[in-house]
């Protein structure tokens, strides 16, 4: 187990004052360090590998102890036997595959060496690529070579660093699949920072989410980012509509309050929060769950139906992102079949309807 507690301090002329606070313990399998560009999951990252060294606090992995701030112990990056894969996976570009694998192991003997250069190359598929070089390899093959490179060394924590950016979501979870399997017989913690919601859907496993440098919850993915905490974090998590509210009654009794969307008269009934009546909050809503009609419902259990006006139709891929005016702007996705049942288009009056539990309270 990797237990992570400590404590850094950023200061800049050009930026606030940023202070990073963790208090983790991170498990053999994958825990994904998710959240907005600046929440500060890089750095744990590198305070963990040793590149960067924290204020105050411990990092260690069972009994061995990277990190004490009181003992006064900071061990090197390379007394730490940790494997760390950055986004611009920094493969020698001089050396071939089989070179650049087998580059860390130079402190083993010449069969043991080989040994573990020929695993990886058969365990992340890169045996017929040994010969080339960095600039002979398609983006795929790169991750796959720079991944077989870290893994070869048997390290007892693996760091990636948002290590599939730029791949396509088929090539994305070939990769991660075959880390999987490598990591079934390995069971060492691996923490993979990513803002990409689809990836941690691939992954799957654990999620810690953070902001502003403080972690604010973990958990099952689904569970965790559709449940977000924060605007940034709910934006990350592929909430479409992140709409400033003003509370305007609380319903205890129905586990609900009623709020307006400034600067329009709009109204919603959103889950019953930690608010009081008049306190500035953010909705978040997925552009998925919002149903669109032509005509005026009723006798629907759904609370929220809003009159507005289509405002544009874009198709992209498989589905139309439909703008809407009702007071505020809406997000709404809808199929390509919806759009040509319900004629939709710019300037068309609908309603728009919403569950009450599809409305998020993030902030208050």
């Amino acid at each position: 187990m990797l237990s992570v507690q400590f404590e850094k301090q950023f200061h800049s002329p050009d930026s606030p004052a940023f202070r990073l606070q963790v208090n983790e313990q991170f498990f053999p399998g994958f825990t994904v360090l998710f959240g907005p560009s600046g929440a500060g999951k890089s750095t744990i990252l590198d305070c963990i590998s040793g590149l960067q060294t924290p204020d105050s606090g411990t990092i260690s992995i069972g009994k061995q102890i990277f990190f004490a701030s009181k003992s006064k112990i900071s061990l090197p990056p390379q007394r730490r036997h940790i494997a760390y894969v950055f986004q611009s996976l920094a493969l020698f570009p001089h050396l071939t595959v089989q070179e650049n694998i087998s580059y860390g192991l130079f402190a083993s003997d010449l069969a043991q060496r080989r040994d573990r250069v020929e695993r990886a190359m058969h365990a992340f598929h890169v045996v017929e690529l040994r010969r080339r070089k960095p600039r002979e390899l398609s983006g795929g093959e790169k991750q796959r070579a720079a991944l077989a490179r870290s893994l070869a060394t048997d390290p007892q924590i693996l760091l990636l660093d948002e290590p599939l950016t730029g791949l396509d979501a088929r090539l994305r979870a070939a990769i991660l699949q075959d880390l999987r399997e490598w990591n079934d017989t390995k069971r060492i913690p691996i923490l993979y920072v990513t803002h990409n919601r689809e990836e941690v859907d691939a992954i799957g496993e654990r999620v810690v989410t953070l902001d502003q440098g403080s972690v604010l919850s973990r958990g099952n993915p689904r569970e965790v980012l559709d449940t977000p905490h924060t605007p940034a974090i709910a934006q990350a998590a592929g909430f479409e509509n992140i709409l400033s509210a003003t509370v305007e009654e609380l319903r205890p009794s129905d586990g609900i309050m009623r709020v307006v969307l400034p600067p329009s008269n709009c109204e919603l009934e959103v889950p019953l929060g930690a608010a009081k009546v008049g306190d500035q909050i953010k909705v978040a809503i997925r552009a998925g769950d919002i149903l669109l009609a032509t005509e005026q419902p009723r006798f629907l259990s759904a609370r929220n139906i809003l009159p507005g006006t289509v405002e544009s139709l874009e198709a992209r891929g498989a589905l139309v992102v439909a703008n809407l005016f009702v007071g505020v702007r809406f997000e709404v996705h809808v199929t390509p079949g919806a759009v040509r049942s319900l004629a939709l288009q710019p300037g068309m009056l609908v309603w728009l309807i919403l569950k009450t539990h599809s409305c998020h309270v993030v902030s208050a």
